[in-house]
């Protein structure tokens, strides 16, 4: 069937199975790399992307279910690697191998998004639903925080 999506401010048609994850069809359609496969049942994080704003486990997403709504991926975050998230990642050096990097990042924005002035506990509760096998959670959770003073500014 053909499916068209919205993907980053840029309208695409694909034609896919109804029930295909939307994390294949970012991946092997429009080749957009930075959503990662993590564990395919969403539970770890690692394919986060935004739809309609809300952070979303693109593997448990169908294509069906994704058509119509306005959807971000890492790619889309921002024109140039300066979203305030964005920017605190690199300013922590939070990756270690880097794989669930993205995955963070979308939960972390689209939390941002709703609460630009959280405390560490909140931090900490919004932030525990995404693996990293790294065990780089301090981290994490200082960007965040850094990334919402960065907002607040």
């Amino acid at each position: 069937m053909e499916f068209s999506l919205k993907v980053n401010q840029q309208n695409f048609t694909v034609e896919v199975d109804p029930g295909t994850p939307l994390l294949w069809v970012l991946r092997d359609e429009l080749q957009l790399m930075g959503t990662k496969y993590g564990c395919g049942i969403g539970q770890c994080g690692a394919c986060t992307v935004h739809i309609d704003g809300e952070a979303q486990r693109s593997c448990q997403t169908t294509i069906e279910i994704a058509e119509g709504q306005d959807i971000t991926t890492i790619e889309g975050l921002s024109d140039h690697g300066d979203h305030p998230v964005q920017e605190a990642w690199k300013e922590i050096d939070v990756p270690q191998c880097g794989y669930c990097q993205g995955g963070q990042m979308m939960t972390a924005s689209a939390f941002l998004a709703k609460n630009p002035s959280p405390d560490a506990k909140e931090i900490r509760m919004a932030m525990q639903g995404n693996i990293c096998r790294c065990a780089s959670y301090n981290r994490i959770e200082k960007a965040v925080a850094v990334a919402a003073e960065k907002l607040t500014k």
